[in-house]
Protein backbone atom coordinates (compact mmCIF):
# COMPACT_ATOMS: atom_id res chain seq x y z
CA UNK A 1 0.00 0.00 0.00
CA UNK A 2 3.02 2.32 -0.31
CA UNK A 3 1.48 4.00 -3.36
CA UNK A 4 -1.43 5.37 -1.29
CA UNK A 5 -1.66 9.12 -0.73
CA UNK A 6 -0.96 10.55 2.71
CA UNK A 7 -3.16 13.01 4.63
CA UNK A 8 -1.87 16.16 2.96
CA UNK A 9 -1.93 14.64 -0.52
CA UNK A 10 -5.56 13.58 -0.03
CA UNK A 11 -6.50 17.06 1.19
CA UNK A 12 -4.69 18.64 -1.76
CA UNK A 13 -6.44 16.34 -4.23
CA UNK A 14 -9.93 17.24 -3.01
CA UNK A 15 -9.11 20.95 -2.82
CA UNK A 16 -8.08 20.78 -6.47
CA UNK A 17 -11.31 18.93 -7.30
CA UNK A 18 -13.36 21.68 -5.65
CA UNK A 19 -11.52 24.43 -7.50
CA UNK A 20 -11.66 22.63 -10.84
CA UNK A 21 -15.30 21.54 -10.82
CA UNK A 22 -17.09 24.21 -8.81
CA UNK A 23 -20.77 23.32 -8.37
CA UNK A 24 -20.61 20.32 -10.73
CA UNK A 25 -21.30 16.88 -9.24
CA UNK A 26 -17.91 15.92 -10.70
CA UNK A 27 -16.27 17.62 -7.72
CA UNK A 28 -17.31 14.52 -5.78
CA UNK A 29 -17.37 11.94 -8.58
CA UNK A 30 -17.58 12.30 -12.35
CA UNK A 31 -20.04 9.38 -12.59
CA UNK A 32 -23.24 11.36 -12.09
CA UNK A 33 -25.71 8.52 -12.89
CA UNK A 34 -24.38 6.42 -10.02
CA UNK A 35 -24.49 9.48 -7.76
CA UNK A 36 -28.19 9.77 -8.51
CA UNK A 37 -28.63 6.03 -8.01
CA UNK A 38 -26.91 6.39 -4.64
CA UNK A 39 -29.24 9.23 -3.63
CA UNK A 40 -32.29 7.13 -4.52
CA UNK A 41 -31.00 4.24 -2.40
CA UNK A 42 -30.15 6.38 0.63
CA UNK A 43 -33.52 8.16 0.39
CA UNK A 44 -35.34 4.89 1.09
CA UNK A 45 -33.97 5.07 4.66
CA UNK A 46 -35.07 8.66 5.36
CA UNK A 47 -38.41 10.04 6.54
CA UNK A 48 -39.88 13.54 6.51
CA UNK A 49 -38.97 15.82 9.38
CA UNK A 50 -35.84 13.92 10.39
CA UNK A 51 -32.64 15.75 11.30
CA UNK A 52 -29.77 14.50 9.14
CA UNK A 53 -26.01 14.99 9.29
CA UNK A 54 -24.27 14.52 5.94
CA UNK A 55 -20.56 14.15 6.68
CA UNK A 56 -18.31 14.67 3.69
CA UNK A 57 -20.95 16.50 1.67
CA UNK A 58 -18.49 17.88 -0.92
CA UNK A 59 -20.19 20.75 -2.81
CA UNK A 60 -23.65 19.75 -1.58
CA UNK A 61 -25.02 18.13 -4.73
CA UNK A 62 -26.33 14.96 -3.06
CA UNK A 63 -27.17 16.80 0.17
CA UNK A 64 -29.65 19.05 -1.60
CA UNK A 65 -31.10 16.16 -3.61
CA UNK A 66 -31.84 14.27 -0.39
CA UNK A 67 -33.34 17.30 1.34
CA UNK A 68 -35.65 17.98 -1.60
CA UNK A 69 -36.65 14.35 -2.11
CA UNK A 70 -37.31 13.43 1.54
CA UNK A 71 -38.44 16.68 3.23
CA UNK A 72 -35.69 16.40 5.85
CA UNK A 73 -33.44 18.92 7.59
CA UNK A 74 -29.80 18.37 6.60
CA UNK A 75 -26.56 19.77 7.92
CA UNK A 76 -23.71 19.10 5.49
CA UNK A 77 -20.09 19.08 6.60
CA UNK A 78 -16.90 18.78 4.58
CA UNK A 79 -13.23 18.98 5.48
CA UNK A 80 -12.37 21.08 2.41
CA UNK A 81 -13.33 24.78 2.82
CA UNK A 82 -13.48 25.25 -0.96
CA UNK A 83 -16.17 22.55 -1.14
CA UNK A 84 -18.25 24.38 1.47
CA UNK A 85 -17.89 27.66 -0.43
CA UNK A 86 -19.46 25.96 -3.45
CA UNK A 87 -22.13 24.29 -1.32
CA UNK A 88 -23.18 27.65 0.12
CA UNK A 89 -23.32 29.13 -3.36
CA UNK A 90 -25.65 26.27 -4.30
CA UNK A 91 -27.77 27.03 -1.24
CA UNK A 92 -28.25 30.61 -2.41
CA UNK A 93 -29.87 29.38 -5.63
CA UNK A 94 -32.51 27.17 -3.95
CA UNK A 95 -36.17 27.96 -3.32
CA UNK A 96 -36.57 29.53 0.13
CA UNK A 97 -38.51 26.59 1.60
CA UNK A 98 -35.78 24.13 0.65
CA UNK A 99 -32.91 26.44 1.61
CA UNK A 100 -34.34 26.75 5.15
CA UNK A 101 -33.86 23.00 5.62
CA UNK A 102 -30.22 22.82 4.51
CA UNK A 103 -27.03 24.24 5.99
CA UNK A 104 -23.33 23.73 5.28
CA UNK A 105 -20.17 24.08 7.35
CA UNK A 106 -16.57 22.94 7.47
CA UNK A 107 -16.15 19.81 9.58
CA UNK A 108 -13.85 16.84 10.08
CA UNK A 109 -15.35 13.36 10.46
CA UNK A 110 -12.48 12.38 12.76
CA UNK A 111 -13.28 15.25 15.17
CA UNK A 112 -16.94 16.25 14.91
CA UNK A 113 -18.06 19.26 16.95
CA UNK A 114 -21.75 18.34 16.84
CA UNK A 115 -23.80 17.80 20.03
CA UNK A 116 -24.09 14.18 21.17
CA UNK A 117 -27.10 12.14 20.01
CA UNK A 118 -28.49 15.09 18.03
CA UNK A 119 -29.27 13.42 14.67
CA UNK A 120 -31.80 10.84 13.49
CA UNK A 121 -29.58 9.78 10.58
CA UNK A 122 -25.90 10.23 9.76
CA UNK A 123 -24.95 9.91 6.09
CA UNK A 124 -21.35 9.19 5.10
CA UNK A 125 -20.65 8.98 1.36
CA UNK A 126 -17.14 7.97 0.25
CA UNK A 127 -15.48 9.56 3.25
CA UNK A 128 -13.94 6.63 5.12
CA UNK A 129 -12.10 5.55 1.97
CA UNK A 130 -10.41 8.96 1.96
CA UNK A 131 -8.90 8.29 5.38
CA UNK A 132 -5.51 6.73 4.99
CA UNK A 133 -5.68 3.85 7.47
CA UNK A 134 -8.03 1.52 9.35
CA UNK A 135 -7.50 3.22 12.73
CA UNK A 136 -8.68 6.60 11.43
CA UNK A 137 -11.58 4.97 9.61
CA UNK A 138 -12.78 3.31 12.82
CA UNK A 139 -12.24 6.51 14.79
CA UNK A 140 -14.52 8.27 12.31
CA UNK A 141 -17.22 5.64 12.91
CA UNK A 142 -16.95 6.34 16.65
CA UNK A 143 -17.53 10.03 15.97
CA UNK A 144 -20.63 9.20 13.92
CA UNK A 145 -21.96 7.03 16.73
CA UNK A 146 -21.49 9.84 19.25
CA UNK A 147 -23.66 12.33 17.36
CA UNK A 148 -26.36 9.81 16.33
CA UNK A 149 -29.29 9.17 18.63
CA UNK A 150 -29.82 5.70 20.01
CA UNK A 151 -31.78 3.66 17.47
CA UNK A 152 -30.77 6.02 14.65
CA UNK A 153 -29.24 4.86 11.39
CA UNK A 154 -25.78 5.37 9.96
CA UNK A 155 -26.01 5.25 6.15
CA UNK A 156 -22.52 4.45 4.99
CA UNK A 157 -21.95 4.42 1.22
CA UNK A 158 -18.38 3.31 0.64
CA UNK A 159 -16.20 1.37 -1.80
CA UNK A 160 -15.19 -2.12 -0.66
CA UNK A 161 -12.27 -4.37 -1.46
CA UNK A 162 -14.70 -7.27 -1.97
CA UNK A 163 -16.79 -5.43 -4.57
CA UNK A 164 -13.69 -4.16 -6.35
CA UNK A 165 -12.18 -7.66 -6.51
CA UNK A 166 -15.44 -9.23 -7.72
CA UNK A 167 -15.78 -6.66 -10.51
CA UNK A 168 -12.18 -7.16 -11.64
CA UNK A 169 -12.62 -10.95 -11.68
CA UNK A 170 -15.62 -10.44 -13.96
CA UNK A 171 -13.58 -8.16 -16.24
CA UNK A 172 -10.69 -10.65 -16.43
CA UNK A 173 -13.02 -13.39 -17.67
CA UNK A 174 -13.64 -11.23 -20.76
CA UNK A 175 -10.09 -10.08 -21.32
CA UNK A 176 -10.53 -6.65 -19.75
CA UNK A 177 -7.77 -5.21 -17.53
CA UNK A 178 -8.26 -4.63 -13.83
CA UNK A 179 -9.59 -1.26 -12.69
CA UNK A 180 -7.02 0.10 -10.22
CA UNK A 181 -7.86 1.52 -6.81
CA UNK A 182 -7.32 5.30 -6.89
CA UNK A 183 -4.21 6.33 -4.90
CA UNK A 184 -6.27 8.73 -2.79
CA UNK A 185 -8.57 5.92 -1.62
CA UNK A 186 -8.24 3.03 0.84
CA UNK A 187 -11.22 0.77 0.17
CA UNK A 188 -12.94 -0.89 3.12
CA UNK A 189 -12.74 -4.58 3.93
CA UNK A 190 -16.45 -5.35 4.18
CA UNK A 191 -16.02 -8.34 6.50
CA UNK A 192 -13.68 -6.46 8.82
CA UNK A 193 -16.02 -3.48 8.87
CA UNK A 194 -19.12 -5.45 9.84
CA UNK A 195 -17.21 -7.46 12.44
CA UNK A 196 -15.77 -4.32 14.05
CA UNK A 197 -19.11 -2.49 13.91
CA UNK A 198 -20.92 -5.29 15.74
CA UNK A 199 -19.81 -4.00 19.15
CA UNK A 200 -21.85 -0.80 18.80
CA UNK A 201 -24.10 -1.25 15.78
CA UNK A 202 -26.69 -3.66 14.44
CA UNK A 203 -26.03 -4.30 10.76
CA UNK A 204 -29.50 -3.81 9.25
CA UNK A 205 -28.51 -4.26 5.62
CA UNK A 206 -25.62 -4.31 3.18
CA UNK A 207 -27.00 -3.14 -0.14
CA UNK A 208 -25.24 -3.92 -3.42
CA UNK A 209 -27.32 -1.16 -4.99
CA UNK A 210 -24.76 -0.37 -7.71
CA UNK A 211 -23.90 -3.92 -8.81
CA UNK A 212 -25.94 -3.97 -12.05
CA UNK A 213 -24.72 -0.47 -12.90
CA UNK A 214 -21.09 -1.51 -12.53
CA UNK A 215 -21.55 -4.62 -14.68
CA UNK A 216 -23.34 -2.63 -17.38
CA UNK A 217 -20.83 0.23 -17.46
CA UNK A 218 -17.54 -1.45 -16.50
CA UNK A 219 -17.98 -4.83 -18.27
CA UNK A 220 -20.73 -4.80 -20.90
CA UNK A 221 -20.11 -1.29 -22.20
CA UNK A 222 -16.40 -1.75 -23.06
CA UNK A 223 -17.16 -5.16 -24.59
CA UNK A 224 -19.89 -3.67 -26.81
CA UNK A 225 -17.53 -0.91 -27.88
CA UNK A 226 -14.91 -3.51 -28.77
CA UNK A 227 -17.31 -5.66 -30.80
CA UNK A 228 -18.80 -2.66 -32.60
CA UNK A 229 -15.36 -1.14 -33.18
CA UNK A 230 -17.06 2.09 -32.22
CA UNK A 231 -15.22 5.33 -31.57
CA UNK A 232 -16.65 5.59 -28.06
CA UNK A 233 -15.12 6.87 -24.85
CA UNK A 234 -16.29 4.04 -22.61
CA UNK A 235 -15.29 6.07 -19.53
CA UNK A 236 -17.79 8.83 -20.39
CA UNK A 237 -20.44 8.63 -17.63
CA UNK A 238 -22.82 11.03 -19.37
CA UNK A 239 -23.70 8.66 -22.19
CA UNK A 240 -27.29 7.49 -22.45
CA UNK A 241 -26.05 3.96 -21.74
CA UNK A 242 -25.02 5.01 -18.22
CA UNK A 243 -28.33 6.70 -17.50
CA UNK A 244 -30.16 3.54 -18.63
CA UNK A 245 -27.85 1.36 -16.54
CA UNK A 246 -28.60 3.43 -13.42
CA UNK A 247 -32.27 2.42 -13.75
CA UNK A 248 -31.58 -1.32 -13.70
CA UNK A 249 -32.64 -3.33 -10.63
CA UNK A 250 -29.66 -4.37 -8.54
CA UNK A 251 -28.36 -7.91 -9.04
CA UNK A 252 -25.17 -9.60 -7.92
CA UNK A 253 -22.28 -8.36 -5.80
CA UNK A 254 -20.14 -6.61 -8.41
CA UNK A 255 -20.60 -3.04 -7.27
CA UNK A 256 -17.48 -1.52 -5.76
CA UNK A 257 -19.79 0.97 -4.04
CA UNK A 258 -22.10 -0.48 -1.36
CA UNK A 259 -24.48 0.98 1.22
CA UNK A 260 -24.11 -0.24 4.79
CA UNK A 261 -27.13 0.46 6.98
CA UNK A 262 -26.11 0.37 10.64
CA UNK A 263 -28.41 0.99 13.61
CA UNK A 264 -26.93 2.40 16.79
CA UNK A 265 -27.75 0.35 19.86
Amino acid sequence: MTDRFGVEEIRRFWTEQALRHGASPSASWSDRPVLDLEVREIATHLAGGQRILDVGCANGYSTVQLAARCDVHVRGLDLIPEMIIEARRRLATLPAELARRVEFDVGDITALHEPPESYDRVIVIRVLINLEDWERQMGALDQCARVLRRGGLLLLSEATVQGWNALNRFRREWGLPDIPMPPFNTYLDEERLTASASARWDVVETSNFASSYYVATRVVKPLLARVAAADVNVADPLMEWNRWASLLPAAGDYGTQKLFVLRKR
